[in-house]
């Protein structure tokens, strides 16, 4: 068998518009729909490999350094949501760690629904099971299923409801404002927000075939957060190497050296928070 560097093949030229700035790789939906199971079922439903580690007591592949974090399903704590009604909620990433925003999952229960954001926060939202509806105060409802998503400005009233369980997974931060520059909201399914200056981050979607790997060792001032949605594969993050799969969970400061390897049988897809548009100062 010939080495893995032979195996990992450079990228393809969508892979690297995708790392620049369009953000989202299409695997052709004839390999994504070829499933036995729901579309991110590992992110709710995960599972350990080897699968002797499952029920090995203290074990946990959750790690927590200075300028990154990779926290693992087994690890994820949820408590009732503040405000929120029916939900419960486990934070992955918060500013305690050093982020400057957060990201959390959501497990919304029969007739549940949200709170607002704190006072000039903004808030983005991506439905990996179930449907949920998205209102607003002038009563527009919108439709959320699974793999869509919702950006909602600060300040912006809205609420989400669902009848059914529902997972989301979401990030907020608190808006940098930028003199006569001011965002919309956003309900969209597959499609990535305006990379325009109003926007102070954005969300990407990340697809890999195996064997596929960026072509970039990262390293630079923005913050990243990432869920793994699909597949498997090898995260660098400073001098250390991590196994990681769906489900996972990974915060990277700035300045981190990164990079991803694709190494399972099949497609890693990962959700990856990203702060534009601003400068550092």
């Amino acid at each position: 068998m010939h080495s893995l560097l032979a195996l990992l093949l450079l990228l393809l030229p969508w892979r690297s518009s995708a790392v620049e700035g369009d953000g989202f790789c299409s695997i052709p939906q004839s390999i994504m729909q070829t499933r036995s199971r729901p579309l991110y079922w590992k992110v709710t439903n995960p599972t350990l490999s080897p699968s002797h580690l499952q029920d090995l007591p203290g074990f946990t592949r959750s790690v927590y350094k200075r300028d990154h974090a990779v926290i693992t399903p087994e690890s994820y704590v949820f408590s009732p949501l503040p405000d929120w009604v029916n939900t419960l909620g486990a934070y992955l990433i918060t500013p305690a760690m050093g982020a400057h925003f957060v990201m959390y999952l959501a497990k919304m229960q029969v007739k549940s629904k949200s709170a607002l954001p704190p006072q000039d926060v903004e808030r983005f939202l991506f439905v990996v099971q179930g449907s949920a509806v998205l209102k607003n105060d002038s009563g527009i409802s919108h439709e959320l299923p699974v793999d869509s998503y919702a950006y909602l400005p600060a300040n912006y009233k809205h609420s989400l409801e669902s009848d059914d369980t529902v997972t989301v997974v979401i990030f907020e931060r608190r808006y940098v404002s930028l003199e006569n520059h001011y965002p919309e909201p956003v309900f969209e399914l597959r499609k990535l927000l305006p990379a325009s200056a109003p926007y102070d981050f954005n969300i990407h979607i990340m697809d890999f075939q195996p064997g596929e790997f960026l072509n970039v060792k990262e390293v630079h001032y923005n913050q990243h957060g990432l869920l793994l949605l699909e597949g498997q594969g090898i995260y660098r993050l400073g001098d250390s190497w991590y196994p990681v799969q769906a489900g996972d969970t990974i915060w990277m400061a700035p300045f981190v050296p990164q990079w991803y390897a694709a190494l399972g049988k099949t497609p890693t897809r990962y959700l990856l928070y990203k702060d534009v548009n601003r400068s550092p100062l």
